[in-house]
């Protein structure tokens, strides 16, 4: 069952150095604009938490309603790391599908630090995120670079295709106004850029960013009673959990399951995510006419095309060489410029997937357009087994 998508709005990413709720409440308005309507239609606010940002960012559909002028609309709020946006648009979507009400606002946006993400303050021996950093060092660049030279050593991809990715992902940003970088690349750039996490470079690793993104969710009954005959549909939203045994490393454990008692599950946790959201929209990866994948480094990137089943494993870098999976490609992978071009504001992630999926359908993405799109897929995950991923249909 899906419900339809009748705006959706941005804030830039950038750094700007201001509170994140005028991130939100921009990207907000911006989506009712889209929508053609007032905020007072809204029935239900869910804020993707942010928790950086004190008790306004913990409460997040609450600090929006307020800030956007109490209505008495219904508000939820959450938090599941990089997927708190693909949760926020689930419960949302629920809600509609319940018939509990018409129209929801999600909202997520983040005014993130300068440099690594680090944990929340204070001592706390019995969480594995605080632990990672405290015993390992292991900040998220580290953990990609492991990601990365797993991918050399498993199939053979060398440096130079990881500047491919930054090269295709740069070119798509510098046409997206909504990005904080729009300049174009060289792989020469990329591999001349100073070494974070061997092998990757700074042009291969995300930033952190402040942004905000927004989308308007209606029930196709209240779209039809408004004239939107043909609405961009948001067909599946997957946030499943791994299955154990978990035999791939997922931050922030370093420790897989055995696989001594249990057998390994069909797919590993990351193509779970995507296939069951294939499932729930009722296509395949043969349908989909352009991706968003979760490229926090480039070498990410090329796992992921492979995990959401965009080719077999190990066959990412030769569909990248061949110019497939850039612009005017046979499926592109991140034209909005992805990760690479935006930086991290976690909450809003994959509502802004979501955005650049719902302009690519619509046919307004400008230059940057896929030509025909009708099936797009979003995917990433959070911490502690939080999966992401969303379809939508034309």
């Amino acid at each position: 069952m899906s419900v339809a998508v009748l705006g959706t709005g941005m804030h830039p990413w950038g750094k700007w150095g201001r509170p994140f709720l005028e991130y939100g409440l921009a990207a907000a308005r911006a989506a009712l604009d889209d929508a053609g309507l007032a905020w007072t239609d809204v029935q239900f606010v869910v804020g993707a938490d942010t928790i950086r940002n004190g008790y306004p960012g913990f409460v997040s559909g609450a600090s929006y309603a307020r800030a956007l002028g109490w209505s008495g609309a219904r508000v939820a709020s959450c938090y599941a790391a990089c997927a708190s946006g693909a949760q926020a648009l689930d419960i949302a979507r629920t809600r509609i599908l319940a018939g509990l009400c018409d129209v929801a606002l999600v909202i997520g946006a983040d005014a993130a630090p300068k440099g690594f993400f680090t944990p929340v303050g204070g001592e706390r021996p019995d969480d594995p995120d605080w632990l990672r950093f405290r015993l390992l060092g292991a900040t998220n660049p580290a953990y990609f670079a492991l990601y990365a030279r797993r991918r050399m050593a498993l199939h053979g991809s060398t440096p130079a295709d990881f500047a491919a990715v930054k090269v295709k992902n740069a070119l798509a940003g510098s046409l997206n106004p909504m990005a904080r970088y729009r300049e174009p690349v060289t792989a020469e750039q990329v591999l001349a850029s100073p070494m974070v996490a061997d092998p990757l470079r700074l042009m291969d690793v995300c930033a952190t960013s402040d942004g905000g993104a927004a989308v308007v969710l209606a029930s196709e009954s209240y779209a039809r009673r408004h004239s939107v005959a043909a609405p961009v549909r948001l067909a599946a939203v997957s946030t499943v959990t791994p299955v154990f045994p978990n035999t791939v490393l997922e931050l922030p454990d370093f420790a897989t399951d055995s696989c001594a008692a249990v057998p390994p599950p069909e797919r590993p946790f990351r193509a779970s995510i995507a296939y069951a959201a294939y499932e729930e929209a009722g296509v395949g990866p043969e349908d989909v006419s352009l991706a968003e994948v979760y490229d926090l480094s480039t070498a990410l990137e090329l796992d992921w095309m492979e995990d959401v089943g965009l080719c077999p494993p190990g066959e990412a870098d030769k569909l990248l060489r061949d110019g497939q999976t850039a612009l005017g490609g046979r499926i592109p992978v991140n034209p909005s410029g992805g990760l690479s071009s935006f930086g991290e504001a976690v909450p809003a992630q994959a509502i802004a997937q979501l955005c650049e999926l719902t302009t690519q359908l619509r046919g307004r993405a400008g230059a940057r357009q896929v030509p025909g799109a009708r099936v797009g897929l979003a995917a990433n995950q959070g911490l502690f087994g939080h999966g992401s991923a969303l379809i939508v249909t034309a």
